[in-house]
């Protein structure tokens, strides 16, 4: 697959203050790849430089090869949406899905097709008369949507678009816009912090921290294969065990000798590294305190709907966090073990761990 879109280097400040520290990255054609991430982490500053709305103060943007570091943004052939969704009140649905292509000055009969194939293609041809204060949230940003469809742009870029949403709205256009992706066969860069928003939608995460990329995965890698501490905590629930190794390929842990045999991330073992041992909830169970890895008592219990997670209190005071079906919900207070398959633990080092 050929690579869109390129930065090389790119970074931004503002005085002291590092917004996006120089930064690599290749977004292949027709991908859609999120920038994940918490406030402050560069993954807007980052989406507003590719987009030409912000300069950059180091480094190049390429778009199919080309230098496009300080092209304008109108001719960049990049279409953009907002949270905000920024239509015009005093013009139609129609007419906030034309203007950009009468902007560029596209024949009448093309902008009328165009915007009759924009309006299909997020099912809202039935509002085409209607204005904006006569629409809910979702239609609008399906008009949002459809206006930056019209002109057909082969980048795509979304900053936080279902950020004003209710949850359930959220999930459905989040399906939606997956299904816009693959009928459009455009390349979409989207920003947002949430983490199972990303992995719905995206082929690529990118996980920014700190002003850089932290991690640049799939979601089943990002999820299952975190390289950091930051990684693992930000991406779904998690159970981090702090120890150190014993030279033999173990990991003395909470009194217990486990065997790293199977995890992803283990290498050679070096007596009295620290390291730390990632468990997700789900890939934990739990047994009789004999048969268990790890042994502790039921602190809590959280009822999630589908199943429910139950939180033992290990003999450091720590808890960990193991989902169990509704039928086998441990009672507060029970003596419990812990086991779990070792391929899907991950071992992280202890620097990659700070």
């Amino acid at each position: 697959m050929s690579v869109k879109l390129e930065t090389r280097g790119l970074g931004k400040t503002y005085g002291q203050f590092v917004a996006l520290q120089p930064t690599d990255i290749q977004v292949r054609e027709g991908e859609f790849l999120t920038l994940l991430g918490p406030s402050g982490s560069g993954k807007t500053t980052l989406l507003q430089m590719i987009s030409g709305l912000v300069p950059p103060d180091s480094g190049q943007l390429l778009i199919d090869g080309q230098e496009a570091t300080h092209i304008a943004p109108g001719k960049r052939g990049i279409g953009l949406v907002f949270q905000s969704y920024a239509l015009f009140p005093h013009m139609s649905v129609r007419d906030n899905v034309a203007y950009g292509l009468r902007m560029r000055k596209y024949p009448k009969a093309e902008v009328s097709q165009a915007v009759d194939d924009a309006l299909a293609m997020v099912r809202m041809e039935d509002f085409a008369h209607r204005y904006p204060n006569e629409l809910s949230g979702g239609q609008q940003q399906r008009i949002a949507l459809a206006r930056c469809f019209a002109y057909r742009p082969s980048i795509i870029l979304l900053d936080e678009p279902l950020g004003a949403l209710d949850k359930n709205l959220r999930e459905h256009m989040q399906l939606e816009i997956r299904r816009m992706h693959k009928e459009l066969g455009a390349t979409f860069i989207y920003v947002t912090h949430d983490q199972e928003e990303a992995l719905t939608l995206s082929d690529r995460i990118c996980l920014m921290n700190r002003a850089r990329i932290e991690q640049l995965a799939t979601p089943e890698e990002l999820y299952d294969r975190p390289a950091t501490r930051f990684a693992a905590e930000f991406i779904g629930h998690s159970n981090l065990l702090q120890g150190q190794r014993d030279g033999t390929g173990h990991l003395q842990v909470e009194g217990q000798r486990l065997d790293l045999t199977g995890c992803a991330g283990h290498q050679a073992p070096s007596a009295g590294t620290e390291a730390f041992l990632l468990i997700r909830p789900e890939a934990a169970r739990l047994t009789d305190p004999a048969a268990g890895l790890l042994q502790g008592t039921v602190d809590e219990c959280v009822f999630l709907g589908s199943d429910t997670r139950a939180l033992v209190r290990l003999p450091s005071g720590n808890r960990f966090s193991v989902r169990c079906s509704r039928d086998l919900s441990p009672r507060i207070g029970d003596p419990v073990g812990i086991a779990w398959d070792p391929t899907r633990a991950t071992l992280l080092p202890a620097q990659a761990v700070s």
